[in-house]
């Protein structure tokens, strides 16, 4: 593998830098900076104008309106994007349903679905997390039983799903549910895609230990859902499952993430001081921002290596488990420098106090800190990553 680029690929990376210049607001660039978040307008105006340019999906083939791009075009597009500051692409839609829909959907899904994803006419949520399954996700108990009545035949679902992610801003949203619960537990699920503007879904928010509303809990009371909305054979969800779970971990690890916020925070590191020196000539941060820059480097050959890989042919297998424990690990070892950077400036903030002190970058040191918590857990907990390297490559 040849870990340079060469002159087509730098010649995209300069397009791909222009655009950004030229299209890029720079209010929503410097929310991005400063890890702020995002109104629910300011990320769909960021997908739209992707959308408009053909690059929003960039996974996705080009018979449905991907760009065709390599696997290393899409690296390079990730990483210009987390350095401009640019909002992530919210992955539910184009990364998570859209894909499964291309392998296990009909062709009337397909029609209909792909081309609102693109259009941001749909926003979706992920509807796979249960109070009793989110590690073990095949212990869901949402049950979807067939009925007929007046309107036809429906799945009936009655369930609650939890930590939906930006659930408060979607229309639509994946869900899987238990259809058989006589049989073993992974074989008695499926895939269902659900109307949440449909009478008996009710979305409470979660506040979490940032202070944000982020997640929430969805509940299903008696929801009707028609039978065209199941995705794949019935009783053969969890396929789907572990499907759309590859591309969730693979994405999770977030390297032009981590790239830039470690730009960002070497920069701080030299302007910043600690008993009348710079941090980064403190031999104990500045040994750590060395240690976080090589096990990134890593990171990103294995995430090069896996994309070069798929460029190839390839599916990523277990080196999806790889990325997401390295990756995510890295993320959060350096949201942990931003808060000992920021010193005692990262203690919490008085909501009604306007004065902020401090510098700008401590404001949400530790919001970022107690956020990214998360990261290791979801997608798959990095525990159960390790399960399956075990099994998958190990064979123990």
């Amino acid at each position: 593998m040849d870990i340079e680029y060469n002159n087509a690929e730098r010649a995209f990376r300069d397009e791909v830098r222009a655009f950004i210049a030229a299209n890029l607001p720079r209010e929503i660039a410097d929310k991005g900076r400063r890890f702020e978040r995002l109104t629910r307008d300011e990320m769909v105006s960021w997908h739209r104008t992707l959308a408009a340019k053909g690059w929003l999906a960039m996974h996705w083939p080009v018979e449905y309106g991907g760009p065709g791009w390599s696997p290393i075009q899409k690296h390079i597009f990730e990483e210009e994007t987390a350095e401009a500051g640019a909002p992530r692409l919210l992955p539910f839609g184009i990364n998570m349903v859209a894909p499964v829909i291309m392998k296990f959907g009909t062709q009337a899904q397909k029609d209909y679905y792909l081309p609102r994803i693109l259009s941001m006419e749909d926003w979706w949520a992920q509807g796979y997390s249960e109070p009793g399954a989110g590690s073990d996700l095949a212990s869901l108990k949402m049950r979807a039983v067939r009925q007929r009545d007046a309107d036809g035949e429906h799945y009936l679902v009655n369930g609650q799903k939890t930590w939906t992610t930006l659930g408060q801003f979607a229309n639509m949203i994946f869900v899987l549910v238990r259809t058989d619960p006589d049989v073993k537990k992974q074989e008695g699920i499926s895939f269902l895609l659900v109307d949440m503007n449909t009478p008996g879904v009710t979305v409470r928010p979660l506040i979490t230990l940032d202070g944000e509303h982020e997640v929430n809990e969805v509940f299903l009371d008696d929801v009707k859902v028609p039978l065209d909305n199941l995705v794949g054979e019935e009783n053969k969800g969890w396929t789907c499952a572990k499907y759309l779970l590859t591309f969730e971990r693979t994405g999770i690890a977030g390297v032009g993430i981590s790239k830039a916020a470690l730009a960002d925070l070497k920069d701080i590191a030299r302007t910043q001081r600690m008993q009348g020196k710079p941090l980064i000539e403190q031999p104990s941060f500045a040994d750590r921002i060395a240690d976080l820059e090589i096990e990134l480097m890593a990171v990103e050959m294995t995430n090069l290596r896996t994309v070069a890989a798929a460029e190839a042919g390839g599916m990523p297998g277990a080196e999806s488990s790889f990325l997401k424990i390295m990756g995510t690990e890295v993320r959060q070892a350096i949201s942990n420098l931003y808060r000992e950077a920021a010193g005692p400036y990262a203690l919490p903030f008085i909501p009604e106090e306007d004065e902020i002190v401090g510098p700008e970058f401590a404001r949400p040191a530790s919001p970022t800190y107690f956020n990214l918590r998360k990261l290791s857990i979801f997608g798959g907990s990095n525990e159960i990553q390790k399960n399956i390297i075990s099994k998958a490559i190990l064979g123990l």
